[in-house]
């Protein structure tokens, strides 16, 4: 009998199907003591960039990822290098996924791939579950629960890790600043007239950077999974993104998806539906960053900067992503009008650097 769909898991998209076959014997190859029954595959829904899937043998269950179909940018959606992550952050940061396996095994479906734990709880990303009565309070509670994470992620001695050897903390914010400007210029597809002067003034307006901490650099509400009462983390997924680099630029992403009610609706719903973040009770940008100063003891005066950069950073990636489905590397319609959104979040970018916001 088919498993049960849970509230994250959609059946396999067209296209994006894998061959149960091949994988099922690489899977009773390499893992020991599977159960006698067929393998099940549906796919996790959220997401835009690596597919993600839900694989269950009988009682065993993990998740499997893999780069998008298509071609992909280079040192992009790097699955061996996201296997290393959660394999030296498990051990000190508990929210982690365990790690099961990873292969370079191209043959089986073209690409490498890794395995990890299937961990269980609510994920909340545009609303909470309809059976859910939620207070204000636990909208508090999870504000902070959030900012606590961060701060016990940027308080981790990464190298007590092997993520220093993996990345390169000296200069990292000017990197990333001139490193996502060539992105944008190499997905470039429309005309955007705000661009030229927001990426002059990202080059001149570089912070000094503070001590170099692990990041996330892809943290927000729709990559945290929670516990049945909402008190606590007992998840953080896609660490794709993650490096050692300023504690800051990754304080600044999150807050670049933390929509608040009083945000311009453009804003609020650039990306679909508008994250949970807007309903009452949410902590404010400002309140998560003077709370997240607080426990973290680091200086925030430079945030303007920081979420400046977030927002042209995600602009880049509507643009990248549009540019993939211009060019019929993807048909997913979903993509269609990411143009209109990185156009959008370079003009929100554009008045957040001039203090208009």
């Amino acid at each position: 009998m088919p498993h049960q769909m849970s509230k994250d898991t959609i059946p396999v998209r067209k296209g994006e199907e894998l061959n149960l076959e091949v994988l099922e014997q690489f899977l009773r190859s390499n893992i020991e003591n599977l159960p006698n029954s067929p393998l099940e595959i549906l796919q996790f829904s959220a997401g835009h960039s690596n597919l993600t899937y839900q694989i269950k043998i009988g009682e065993w269950e993990a998740v499997l990822r893999r780069p998008p179909l298509g071609p992909v940018a280079p040192k992009a959606h790097d699955m061996e290098r996201e296997y290393k992550i959660i394999s030296e952050l498990h051990p000190v940061f508990s929210v982690t996924p365990k790690p099961i396996l990873f292969s370079n095994q191209q043959e089986i479906f073209g690409s490498s791939f890794f395995i990890m734990e299937r961990k269980n709880g609510i994920v909340i990303d545009t609303s909470f579950p309809e059976e859910r009565t939620v207070t204000t309070e636990h909208c508090q509670q999870l504000s902070e629960v959030m900012v606590n994470k961060l701060v016990e992620l940027h308080g981790i001695n990464y190298k007590e890790t092997g993520l220093g050897a993996i990345s390169k903390p000296a200069g990292f914010t000017e990197r990333q600043v001139h490193g996502w400007i060539a992105r944008y210029e190499r997905a470039k597809t429309d005309e955007v007239d705000a661009v030229d002067s927001l990426e002059k003034w990202l080059t001149e307006n570089i912070p000094l950077q503070q001590a170099a901490a692990i990041i996330h650099y892809d943290y927000k509400f729709n990559n945290a999974m929670f516990n049945e009462n909402l008190s606590e983390m007992v998840g953080l997924f896609d660490w794709e993104m993650t490096t050692v680099g300023d504690p800051l630029a990754d304080l600044g992403v999150a807050m670049g998806y933390w929509n608040q009610a009083d945000d311009p609706e453009d804003l609020k719903k650039g990306l679909g539906k508008a994250p949970v973040t807007v309903n009452d009770g949410f902590f404010t940008r400002k309140q998560f960053i003077e709370l997240y100063a607080k426990k973290s003891g680091r200086d925030v005066t430079d945030m303007n900067f920081y979420l400046t950069f977030s927002y042209f950073k995600l602009a880049v990636i509507c643009q990248q992503i549009y540019y993939r489905y211009k060019k019929g590397q993807t048909n997913d319609l979903r993509f269609a009008n990411f143009n209109y959104k990185a156009k959008m979040l370079i003009e929100h970018a554009v008045k957040v650097a001039s203090g208009e916001l």
